[in-house]
């Protein structure tokens, strides 16, 4: 049985908001790890404890995240008219918007939730989020405070840590009564994630899992020190797949089915008890 949806627009001013992109994360891959016992934070986060199936908008992270900050999330697989959104930004003649959906008068909806009283802090992880040209500074820029360095970043082994680590001190800066909305771009499962796999020598489905058992570790700290502040709205995702040699395509940014299904779960949790009113 599916979870009932998530009244968004009812979650705006009591909820803080974290929105994690898993980079690149397959959904086949995402679903193997839960089922090998790799993920257990993960499966005891996700409603059901399983991923839900879904297409993203885009087929590499820059499209992806435009649409995802433009209230288009990775959309059910399953067949359906209206699939409603959980967040908006108005526009004439839109079909998925309902009473449930936080709708926003701003071109995004970082813009539209700062509108609201919150506070935005971007961690970066790829490319497209490391402030080191204009156009690694676009997607950036929507956030009151971001942040990137190469610790944080596709190359360094330690950076699921180095990112939770970052966001559990700016987390910490935000005073208890302000809203907060957290967004971070998780870079390990993302091209070359070879190295979370001891021997391997390429990036394949089994080191893409091996990367991704590395960020579930780090997650029960992030999600503890978010529930000392105040009830949760959560968003998991990854922005797109990538090919492995499928047909013999490689990467992504390509409309191949290992590219635009992603695995996604959306999920509210309680304050922890004694957490800031």
């Amino acid at each position: 049985m599916s979870a009932p949806p998530i009244n968004a627009a009812a979650c705006i001013g009591i909820h803080d908001i974290v929105f994690i992109t898993l980079d690149t994360l397959r959904y086949d891959v995402a679903v193997a790890a839960l089922e090998r016992g790799e993920t257990p934070a993960l499966a005891a986060l996700l409603p059901g404890g399983a991923w839900q199936c879904r297409h993203s908008p885009a087929s590499f992270t820059y499209a992806a995240h435009h649409a995802f900050f433009a209230g288009f999330l990775p959309t059910p697989a399953a067949p359906g008219i209206g699939h409603t959104r959980l967040f908006a930004a108005r526009f004439p003649g839109s079909e998925t918007t309902g009473p449930g959906t936080a709708v926003f008068d701003t071109p995004d909806i970082v813009s539209g939730l700062a509108a609201h009283g919150y506070h935005s802090i971007c961690i970066g992880g790829t490319g497209f989020f490391n402030k080191q040209s204009p156009l690694g500074s676009v997607l950036p820029s929507l956030f009151a405070e971001s942040w990137w360095s190469p610790e944080l970043g596709v190359a360094d082994l330690h950076s699921p840590a180095n990112q939770i680590n970052l966001a559990v001190e700016r987390i910490a800066a935000c005073a208890p009564e302000q809203r907060l909305f957290l967004f971070i771009n998780i870079s390990a499962c993302h091209p070359p994630h070879a190295l979370y796999l001891e021997g391997a020598v390429q990036d394949s489905a089994a080191s893409q899992r091996a990367a991704l058992a590395a960020v579930d570790a780090q997650l029960p700290r992030l999600f503890t020190t978010l529930r000392r502040r105040a009830p949760l709205l959560a968003i998991l995702c990854s922005d797109h797949g990538t090919a492995f040699g499928e047909g013999g395509h490689h990467g992504h940014r390509i409309g191949h089915p290992t590219v635009w299904t992603v695995p996604y779960a959306e999920l509210t949790l309680p304050a922890l008890e004694g957490a800031a009113p």
